[in-house]
């Protein structure tokens, strides 16, 4: 799976979050409309930014994508991997098999019941794993939407700002008011400031044991993909 494009989405809603209209003057605002009419509009402090591209240039975001592109190879290589295991030791059972190289039923039925092991173990470890990195994204999300949030709503009220748009939001807004980069600029200020880490991953996913269903010999089945837009 291509996780940039998936993590797309993530900006996405990063960006409800960061560029909702926020007051420097909650009461003020509300009701300077109702005193002066249009001409409270027309002294409203209104600035945009381009999401796209802070979601694009903020080193928190960059690193978080970057992690996630990691686990999913992790994934897409315990998959793997578990996967050639069963093959192989299908494959060779159906050899032994059609070459009449089991003397007896209890043989037969001894790596049948390996394969099923090997296939219920190689379910729950994947299972796990997938879970393992849902969860780490889920994390990386909240920790991404409110180092945004935050930083939106200090900057807005330091400049005196009464909204902050999008500018996918805009039907024409003047690039006199785009202050994309001084966000940008900002948000990376402080994250490296912190030190500039992403929150750690959750442990490594262990095999969990539970009864194996009934595998073919022939052709064993491998868990299916894991699927991140979920």
């Amino acid at each position: 799976m291509n996780f940039i494009k998936h993590y797309s989405k993530l900006a996405l809603l990063a960006a409800v979050i960061m560029l909702a209209a926020t007051s420097c003057n909650e009461k003020q605002t509300a009701e300077a409309p109702k005193a002066n009419g249009g001409a409270a509009l027309e002294n409203l402090k209104i600035r945009y930014i381009d999401e796209d591209s802070i979601m694009a240039n903020y080193n928190l975001a960059k690193d978080i994508n970057e992690a996630m592109l990691r686990r999913q190879n992790q994934f897409d290589a315990a998959q793997k991997q578990r996967g050639n295991e069963i093959s192989k030791f299908g494959n060779a059972m159906q050899q032994k098999y059609q070459n009449n190289q089991y003397l007896t039923e209890e043989a037969f039925n001894a790596d049948q019941a390996k394969l099923q092991k090997m296939q219920a173990d190689a379910e729950n470890y994947l299972a796990n794993l997938q879970q393992s990195i849902q969860n780490e994204l889920n994390q990386s999300q909240t920790q991404l939407l409110d180092s945004i949030d935050k930083f939106m709503k200090d900057y807005a009220k330091k400049k005196g700002f009464d909204m902050v748009l999008r500018k996918s939001a805009t039907l024409y807004i003047d690039e006199k008011y785009d202050v994309t980069n001084e966000v940008i600029e900002g948000l990376n200020k402080r994250y490296n400031k912190v030190g500039g880490k992403v929150a750690p991953a959750p442990a490594k996913a262990e095999p969990a044991k539970s009864n194996a269903p009934t595998v073919s010999a022939e052709k064993p089945a491998t868990p299916g993909k894991i699927d991140l837009k979920k």
